[in-house]
């Protein structure tokens, strides 16, 4: 298993970080680089839901879909991959602290199908990727204000 842990702290509320990570899907790829769309699967949001990530990274297109195992607005979520070429869990943790939020981002994965041939480059990769949308992010968020 590969793990990637990344995080970020933004000067907002946690609530005002969770709308715009988890809910506010359609706007996802103006703070993430690496995703040319999010769309649910689905009518619902919450534990159980499923959302798919149609993702543009370096040497490698598609898709991957992850299940929503926990749901705590403002605190919490977490799940595991469903379908694509990750296998594996994946978290948000939020924590609030005079008007700024932390951010932490955690993945475990192993890489599946073609993808498992080209582990450490994509891997890397990935990972980097991941960082800077947490920077974009903040940036997003903080623009919003």
């Amino acid at each position: 298993m590969t793990r990637v842990r990344e995080e970020v702290t933004i000067a907002a509320p946690a609530e005002k970080v969770w709308q715009v990570v988890h809910e506010d899907l359609r706007s996802a790829s103006k703070w993430n680089p690496q995703l040319k769309r999010a769309t649910p699967v689905g009518d619902h949001t919450g534990k159980g839901a499923r959302v798919r990530y149609d993702l543009q990274l370096p040497g490698w297109s598609g898709s991957l879909e992850v299940e929503h195992t926990t749901w705590r607005p403002g605190k919490k979520a977490a799940g595991r991959f469903t379908d694509g070429p990750l296998k594996g869990t994946w978290s948000y943790t939020y924590s609030e602290r005079a008007s700024a939020t932390r951010l932490v981002y955690e993945m475990d994965y192993q890489m599946g199908g073609l993808l498992r041939f080209a582990g450490g480059l994509l891997a890397a990769q990935y990972a980097a990727g991941i960082a800077e949308a947490l920077r974009r992010l903040k940036k997003y968020v903080e623009s919003k204000k």
